[in-house]
């Protein structure tokens, strides 16, 4: 077997700057400023991030490493480090979508547009169209021959018909596959016994909590410490935890670990009165263009992070916060943008840690 250096990891981008990229190229400049200025006026609610070069006339005095000034709600960053691909990414992190000019970035997927002033222009760009999704027809009635062999048979619509480009890409945008993660609980200091194992509903909670995921969730997984791999018989998978001494956190970011592209319904087992009733809630408000959806628990008034979908976003900032001596859940939904919904039976996140607490279940 050969050797490998490094550990294998999954990548959680598919394009290089951005999880779903789409490259508008074939036309000026402006114009692909101007369209994607109308675009994300028509997707608000998707978070649309655009990339591009600086033109002429931009120019830049400040000697600064690093600056940033805030303008209401809008926060400037400039920089004269010479930033690379891993370097940016984190700024799109979040974004929904991605837009990039074409005329000078390469793009997961592409928009052609068809305007003879760029015809010449684009004859010399074939190698960046490897999947064009849209034509936009701007000043021909048909595609250029040279075009034909990329092109294929994908839709055609004219550069004008802004509300028929917003309803493809609205159609394209993909929403991560759900997993579920049970989070089987910690040594169980306060309780006494091994939470997951209390019968609330007449078997192991863990194994209620998974079979209770498993009607929402594409896959299900138990999360533990490494030496509970061996506890788990129900034919669920067991992802041990990979960033150890961090609890239900460290769960979290180990099942980003192994699965980076996929949202994360986490529930731990100490909830025993969330129900399929309370999770069809979570699911069905569940905003997956945001960074996690959650509910408010009534008595904190804070979200609740046992019982959260986890978006691919979620990873880095998890890591990011990690990175700055936090490692709580809660904190990171407070800080961040998520979609927080009211639960119709508050009853349901009351949270079981005690022998007292379990007197009152």
């Amino acid at each position: 077997m050969k050797h490998q250096k490094h550990t294998k990891l999954e990548k959680p981008f598919a394009g290089d700057f951005g999880r779903q990229e789409w490259a508008i190229i074939g036309t000026t400049c402006a114009h692909i400023q101007s369209l994607v200025q109308d675009i994300s006026a028509r997707l608000p609610d998707f978070k649309i991030a655009y990339l591009d070069a600086s033109h002429a006339g931009e120019q830049d005095s400040s000697d600064l490493y690093l600056s940033y000034t805030r303008h209401h709600r809008v926060h400037e960053f400039r920089t004269r480090e010479d930033l690379n691909k891993w370097q940016i990414r984190p700024y799109f992190n979040q974004a929904g979508m991605l837009l990039l000019n074409g005329n000078h970035f390469q793009g997961q997927r592409q928009i052609v547009v068809i305007d003879s002033v760029k015809e010449n222009s684009l004859s010399k760009k074939l190698d960046r169209l490897t999947d064009v999704g849209l034509v936009l027809l701007k000043d021909r009635e048909k595609i250029y021959d040279f075009l034909s062999e990329k092109v294929g048979n994908v839709p055609v619509l004219d550069y004008g018909d802004l509300e028929g480009i917003v309803d493809f890409l609205r159609k394209q945008y993909q929403e991560p596959e759900l997993y579920g993660l049970v989070l089987m609980g910690g040594k169980s200091r306060r309780m006494g016994r091994d939470k997951g194992l209390i019968a609330y509903h007449g078997k192991p909670q863990r194994e209620y909590v998974a079979e209770l995921l498993s009607t929402f969730t594409q896959k299900t997984f138990f999360s533990g410490r490494g030496d509970q791999a061996g506890e788990v018989t129900s034919g669920f998978e067991f992802i041990p935890d990979t960033f150890l001494g961090l609890g239900p956190y460290g769960g979290i970011l180990s099942a980003f670990q192994r699965h980076p592209d996929k949202a994360w319904l986490v529930m731990a087992v100490d909830l025993p009165k969330m129900d399929q009733q309370g999770l069809q809630e979570l699911v069905d408000g569940r905003n997956s263009r945001k960074l996690a959806t959650a509910f408010l628990n009534e008595q904190s008034r804070f979200p609740e992070p046992l019982v959260t979908i986890w978006e691919p976003a979620g990873y880095a900032v998890l890591l990011n916060f990690l990175a700055q001596g936090y490692s709580c859940p809660r904190k990171v939904l407070i800080n961040s943008d998520i979609e927080l919904l009211e639960i119709s039976a508050p009853e349901k996140l009351m949270n079981v840690n005690t022998p007292e607490d379990f007197g009152q279940v």
